[in-house]
């Protein structure tokens, strides 16, 4: 879709970002929200890695469960596009986003909902603005398989799938990171 990451970058001024892309969403035709929705978990898909699992884990000093990486995921999203990529390409980049940066100052029990790296609201912006403009409960489900997309609901990481607790392993992959969040906090 053409202006998925326009939607993505001029929601973050706003105060609830995603009723701000739903409505966004709610304003085009059902076949635009479709092409958005494919758009998102196709970037997702992009982030989806067993290395990217370990940032968000590190950072999140191990509460980073599938569910909080499947949360962590559109927050990587809500960067932004270059951010997005950096991050993508090299996930030990994240040692460079202020808001991880803000956080490595802070103990965890100072964090408010705002600071924690997830949005898990993203993942249903689509669904719901199909829902307003069709009428349908759920539709976008069975417009996305008539297009031969599923509507994925759990993360799928891929490479190689290792021990995010071996400090050794994690100081060699994410070695920025790791300087940043050295242990448990």
């Amino acid at each position: 879709m053409t202006g998925f990451w326009v939607l993505i970058e001029e929601s973050a001024g706003q105060a609830d970002r995603a009723w701000w892309i739903e409505r966004r969403l709610a304003a085009r035709t059902p076949a635009e929200i479709v092409e958005f929705d494919i758009a998102f978990t196709a970037a997702r898909r992009r982030a989806e890695t067993w290395t990217v699992w370990a940032a968000g884990y590190r950072i999140m000093s191990g509460l980073c469960s599938a569910d909080g990486f499947w949360y962590f995921l559109p927050w990587l999203v809500g960067l932004g596009r270059d951010s997005f990529d950096r991050v993508v390409a090299d996930p030990d980049a994240l040692a460079d986003v202020p808001q991880v940066r803000r956080l490595a100052g802070l103990k965890m029990d100072r964090w408010t909902d705002d600071d924690w790296p997830e949005w898990e609201a993203l993942n249903y912006v689509s669904r719901q603005a199909y829902d307003t403009v069709t009428g349908e409960n759920e539709g976008i489900i069975d417009a996305l398989r008539a297009l031969h997309h599923e509507y994925p609901e759990d993360p799928a990481p891929t490479g190689d799938e290792w021990d995010f607790d071996d400090e050794a392993e994690m100081g060699r992959r994410l070695p920025r990171l790791s300087a940043l969040f050295p242990t448990r906090r």
